[in-house]
């Protein structure tokens, strides 16, 4: 039985615990919003691109054409997850790996990791092109887009697919920054990207010959010119670097096969996961495709993307618990790493849960600022924003307890628990509704729904669990 006082004492122990670099003297609280600050601002900004895609394929054509061109955007936003199989597996590898090395004040290895991460993104993203150029026909005819929409989302991915080694690439280094504290930088390269792409897609399609009147293909080369012109601007700010954080070195980037290991046998669940999710998102967009009423799939994406002004801020607090819960297992304090990752899961809730009361009372303005005129899209999509609204507490919790695991090294553990939730209730589940009279755009937001209560509750658990403060790295 511990003595009268001993958590105290604890508490007194933990509080002694100092991070070093840019989050040195800094409070918990504090640590938190400096580390999602940036990236939140980089989410905005995400959201605003998307919106941007949004806006330029739904003004493009009127009537059946509009309806295609959206199915086709639909189908292209869940193939930019397609590339995270490999992108994101190396990133998580990254982070986790920086995090620890900077919490234990191991400069030499954070910028192995940075190194080992460029060259290891590269080869991901190369990937992920490879492996999409040779699927696009095969994964077009699986989900069952109409014949119109099947010509737009094959000019739009072929041409989406270049971006990936210069993703890939920018994936690993962003994370190896923000693994070590550094978020600002990575917002910065993250604007250019941005601004770029925005920049050059609306060119492209609107702008004046010879640069516009472009279609699909044009949105998706100024997504490609944007992660180009991002990774120069991150690459050449780590060149630029004098102030003794993550920076370029020789002997960082010379190919060191030990440190790929680690990165790797921490971001191959990920990848796993990942696939699998993707896999099973697959067969969702199929049962919403194949829906009866037409124009189901371009609805589901404006309503996720009327979503992602919430869970793009709860990724930025995501990241913010993902580092923080790294750094301090570098330090040696598990108790700090659970004090920040609850920290951070109260502020996402919090964040997540008023934003769903926005998706309640704005929702038709919002679907129609996006497509406007479309009074189709706005029938379907209204309903699934009152979904949203009232599954947001469940999101956030399963956004930052996942991705807090991942960042201490625990990608095992989410991806049997997440994979086995999502293919219950995403293939089973979209299977059994799709036999039933209720099998409707809503009826699938519904079971969408249940598995992230399922996920909530069973990810909250194993947070109190603890053992994923035991994960390797």
């Amino acid at each position: 039985m511990s003595k009268p006082g001993a958590s105290v004492e604890a508490s007194r122990r933990a509080e002694e615990v100092r991070l070093g670099g840019k989050l040195a003297g800094l409070s918990l609280r504090r640590q938190v919003f400096v580390l999602a600050l940036w990236p939140l601002l980089e989410q905005v900004l995400a959201f605003f691109v998307g919106l941007t895609d949004l806006l330029i394929s739904g003004r493009m054509a009127e009537g059946a054409d509009r309806v295609a061109i959206l199915d086709a955007m639909g189908l292209g936003g869940y193939v930019g997850w397609f590339f995270n199989i490999l992108q994101g597996a190396v990133a998580t590898g990254v982070m986790a790996l920086v995090s620890r090395a900077t919490g234990a004040r191991d400069q030499p290895l954070a910028d192995r990791g940075l190194g080992q991460g460029l060259w290891l993104g590269v080869i991901a993203g190369f990937g992920s092109f490879v492996l999409l150029q040779a699927g696009i026909k095969l994964l077009i005819h699986w989900v069952g887009l109409s014949p119109a929409a099947a010509v737009q989302a094959d000019v739009y991915l072929r041409v989406l697919s270049y971006s990936g080694p210069f993703s890939g690439a920018m994936f690993a280094i962003n994370s190896a920054l923000r693994g070590s504290g550094d978020t600002r930088t990575p917002f910065y390269a993250m604007i250019v990207v941005n601004l770029v792409n925005m920049a050059a897609s609306w060119t492209l399609v609107f702008g004046p010959a010879p640069w516009g009147g472009r279609g699909v293909d044009g949105i998706a080369l100024g997504t490609v010119i944007g992660w180009v012109a991002g990774l120069l601007t991150v690459a050449v700010l780590l060149a630029m670097r004098s102030d003794g954080g993550l920076r370029w070195t020789r002997h960082g980037l010379t190919p060191h096969r030990e440190t790929m290991k680690r990165i790797v046998r921490v971001g191959a669940p990920q990848s796993l996961e990942v696939a699998g999710m993707w896999f099973i998102h697959a067969y969702g967009i199929r049962v919403i495709a194949g829906l009866p009423e037409k124009g189901s799939l371009g609805a589901h994406i404006l309503a996720i993307r009327v979503e992602s002004m919430s869970f793009l801020p709860g990724f930025a607090i995501a990241t913010a618990a993902a580092a923080l819960a790294g750094q301090y297992l570098g330090a040696g304090s598990k108790e700090m790493a659970v004090r920040a990752v609850r920290a951070s899961w109260k502020s996402a809730v919090i964040l997540m849960t008023a934003m769903g009361f926005l998706f309640v009372f704005g929702r038709e303005w919002l679907i129609g600022w996006m497509a406007p005129g479309s009074e189709l899209h706005l029938r379907l999509a209204a309903p699934l924003l009152l979904i949203c609204a009232l599954t947001q507490p469940f999101f956030a919790t399963c956004i930052v307890l996942k991705t807090s695991m991942r960042g201490a090294g625990a990608t095992h553990t989410v991806m049997r628990w997440s994979f086995g939730s999502m293919f219950f209730y995403r293939i089973f589940g979209l299977w059994a509704l799709s036999h039933t009279p209720w099998n409707s755009l809503t009826g699938v937001w519904i079971v969408l729904s249940i598995d992230l209560l399922t996920q909530a509750i069973v990810f909250s658990r194993l947070h109190f669990r603890g053992k994923w403060l035991d994960a390797r790295v």
